[in-house]
Order: structure tokens, then sequence, then C-alpha cells
């Protein structure tokens, strides 16, 4: 339960958690595209060879979105499991980032 600013008490379910899988599971929501994991994969296996391993060294989190408790370890073992086994994944998350949207 959680007691909002006005005194009334909400009871929150599994509800909380099914926001936060939709970015890596879109069909939750009945859509048919990948999730930000795939996408971020996708996007640097369109970049040059050359700086892929920056590019998976370097993944930074921003926006209130990446707030989720986990959401950066999630996002740590989905792109590891994407990525090449020879390269290192580092995923950034820098507490002001829900101040960083692009």
């Amino acid at each position: 339960s959680y007691e909002l600013p006005d005194g009334q008490v909400i009871t929150i379910g599994n509800e909380r958690f099914r926001a936060p899988e939709a970015l890596f599971q879109p069909s939750v929501l009945g859509l048919e595209s990948g999730g930000i994991h795939v996408t971020t994969f996708n996007s640097i296996m369109k970049c040059d060879v050359d700086v892929r391993k920056d590019l998976y060294g370097n993944i930074v989190m921003s926006g209130g979105t990446t707030m989720y408790p986990g959401i950066s370890d999630r996002m740590q073992k989905e792109i590891t499991a994407l990525a090449p086994s020879s390269i290192k994944v580092k995923i950034i998350a820098p507490p002001e980032r829900k101040y960083s949207v692009w």
C-alpha cells in the first residue's frame, strides 16, 4: 500500500512491474517491435566495426524511465547476451539521469 499526498491509500500490485517490462518486451502491450536492448544492439551493429567496442563500453542510461529499480542491471544482462562474447558491455547510469532526457 502507498499513501498519496492527499491521504488516500492505494494498493499497487504486479502492474508496477509490467510497465518497465514492456521496455524489454513490447509484445506485452501488443507491439511487434524489439525491446530497448534489441534496438540498442541493432544500432551498435549498424555502426562501423571499428567503433563498436567503444559503443558497447559506453551505453548511457538517461531519462526518467531509466529510474526503475534494476533496469541498468537488466540492460547489462540483455545486451551482454546479444553482444559478441569477446566484448565488454558497460552500462553507465548516472544518478542524475532522470534530468538527462534526449
